[in-house]
């Protein structure tokens, strides 16, 4: 028996975030981390390196290289795009040139996202109680409420903000899987037209994810959602009556789901032709996996999501197999699972934010106004909180008081000079005064919104992300990028000749070829005689002479990074032919 919607919403609670005060929320998340930055330690600049080989010509565009090695990570397809933009705008540092895909990507994150809910709510089985003299929320109205509140609610996790600035893989699949959901919760939606856009953005979505490096995950998170989409059409709501369900239902011959799972197909076979496509294998058994560690990233990694999703399980568990909570389910289940197995947990629970961020929008209409008044006081005292530790610090570093965190950055970034820019203090500056408005208009009397109790979070997590992009950039671009070393070893190396390099790892052969403009050759290549210069991974001394006559060369430096004295580089110079 099907059992009556626990969400009793009326019209005024339903009343729509202002569109510009929305994409000025956009705007203020995914410009801070693209701008202004260096490529940062060690999937950034790793991936960076790949698409500088591309542009350059050095590496071939179906299978990745750097100094002829493949690379780590299988999918050629987001080493494309930042290839791409090199080539198409040589006119801008590449760096900066290779971000500009990458957050379209993430604004495709974000728009998809809304659209998501959007058409999740608008499932019959999603729809509030009908009031018997009318006065319930409109179905186009709860369904856009609940989107802003969706989209607030995938800002306002705490993991998204780093990864999703990156020029990595991990943001390509995040987009793809966004695109993914969103396709399906187009299709799930009966009364959404042109269902051959839908069908177009499912299979760009798989083609993306399977040329992204995830072709298993496209696969796994594929076919459930065509198995749910498929049993959903077998059981129809109770609000809709029989006839016009079957009505409803596509015709056989031109179905939308029939062609998603085509594309599928198509897409997968393609994939093992080009032999992009690996054997699928568990990186990490279930009998080793360190659950307590696994179990505190989930925590933070997903807040303040996964409390409201607990409660949308919760509320909604008489439809847990409805599509508005089905799809979503499904989707932040397999990014769980992976995020266990994965020797990168991190990266791999990133492409569930989204499905989580849906599943968190649906506990907003049956949320208690305790519960609310609690995640608000909490999200206040926390990014107030963070939010005035990062101005003190900075405070600290222009003007040398309070002391102790003057001298706290002093001993962890030792060298590092502070210079006051007024553009960043101004955006640091407008940021913090938002926040204040914005905490005293959530505090002030105005009408009841669904989606005001998540933009607090949402605000604050922006807000500290933009503190840490302007007021602390200069400090994290000397900490988290490979900048400073690499122009030390160019200062102490030949810049005529080329320089060997033995044991490296590919973040740091790409910031020796990008900051210091060194031209690289791997230690037993053909033409290494006419290098003046060698840098060493100290791990690989001991058998540096099987592969190097050390009779040729001579110890000249230890390079370390300065804010990491456990990270160093040997520099040899030849002293002999």
């Amino acid at each position: 028996m099907n059992q009556p919607t626990p969400a009793i919403v009326t019209q005024s609670a339903v009343r729509r975030l202002p569109r510009l005060a929305l994409i000025l929320f956009c705007v203020a998340y995914v410009l801070p981390g693209f701008l202004g930055r260096e490529p940062w330690k060690n999937a950034d600049v790793s991936a960076f390196g790949v698409m500088l080989e591309m542009a350059a010509g050095h590496s071939g565009w179906w299978s990745p290289q750097v100094l002829g090695l493949a690379v780590e990570e299988a999918g050629p397809l987001p080493y494309w795009l930042g290839a791409a933009f090199i080539r198409l705008l040589p006119f801008v540092s590449p760096d900066f040139a290779v971000r500009i895909p990458f957050a379209l990507l993430l604004a495709l994150t974000l728009i998809c996202t809304w659209y998501t809910v959007y058409h999740l709510a608008r499932q019959p089985a999603a729809q509030p109680v009908a009031f018997a003299f009318g006065g319930e929320a409109q179905p186009t109205d709860y369904a856009r409420a609940l989107a802003d509140a969706g989209l607030l609610a995938l800002m306002a996790c705490l993991g998204l903000a780093q990864l999703s600035h990156e020029t990595t893989p991990d943001l390509a699949r995040l987009a793809w899987v966004s695109l993914l959901l969103f396709a399906a919760s187009r299709l799930a939606h009966a009364g959404s037209r042109r269902p051959l856009r839908s069908v177009f953005a499912w299979g760009v979505a798989v083609l993306g994810l399977v040329f992204s490096g995830a072709p298993w995950i496209a696969v796994l998170l594929a076919s459930g959602l065509l198995l749910i989409l498929w049993l959903s059409r077998r059981t129809p709501p109770s609000s809709v009556p029989q006839t016009d369900w079957l009505l409803e239902a596509p015709v056989s011959g031109r179905d939308p789901l029939l062609s998603a799972a085509l594309s599928l197909v198509v897409v997968f076979v393609v994939a093992i032709y080009l032999g992009q496509v690996p054997a699928p294998a568990l990186q990490t058994p279930w009998a080793e996996v360190q659950w307590r560690s696994w179990g505190k990233l989930l925590v933070w990694f997903t807040w303040p999501a996964w409390p409201l999703v607990l409660w949308t399980l919760w509320r909604w568990r008489h439809q847990l197999l409805r599509p508005h909570v089905a799809l979503p389910l499904w989707a932040a289940l397999v990014s769980v699972a992976d995020s266990a197995l994965s020797d990168e947990r991190d990266r791999a629970l990133l492409l569930g934010l989204p499905a989580l961020a849906s599943l968190a929008a649906f506990a907003l209409p049956t949320l208690r106004r305790s519960v609310a008044a609690l995640v608000d006081w909490f999200t206040l005292v926390f990014f107030s909180g963070c939010a005035l530790v990062i101005w003190v610090i900075w405070l600290a570093m222009q003007t040398g008081v309070p002391a102790k965190p003057a001298a706290n950055v002093a001993r962890l970034a030792p060298g590092f000079v502070p210079e006051f820019s007024f553009l960043l203090f101004a955006a640091g500056a407008i940021a913090t005064a938002a926040w204040l408005w914005l905490v005293a208009w959530r505090v002030g009397r105005h009408r009841q919104a669904l989606w005001k109790s998540l933009v607090l979070p949402a605000a604050g997590s922006t807000l500290c992300w933009l503190l840490l992009m302007t007021l602390w950039l200069p400090l994290l671009d000397f900490g988290r990028s490979y900048g400073p070393i690499s122009r030390s070893i160019a200062r102490l190396v030949s810049p005529q000749s080329c320089v060997l390099v033995d044991g490296l790892s590919q973040a740091q052969i790409a910031a020796l070829q990008y900051h210091g403009r060194l031209e690289l050759v791997r230690t037993g290549a053909s033409d290494e005689n006419r290098c003046r210069g060698l840098v060493v991974d100290p791990e690989n001394q001991r058998s540096l002479d099987q592969r190097v006559d050390l009779t040729q060369w001579a110890f000249k430096a230890t390079v370390r990074r300065l804010t990491d004295n456990k990270e160093s580089l040997l520099v040899y110079q030849r002293v002999s032919r």
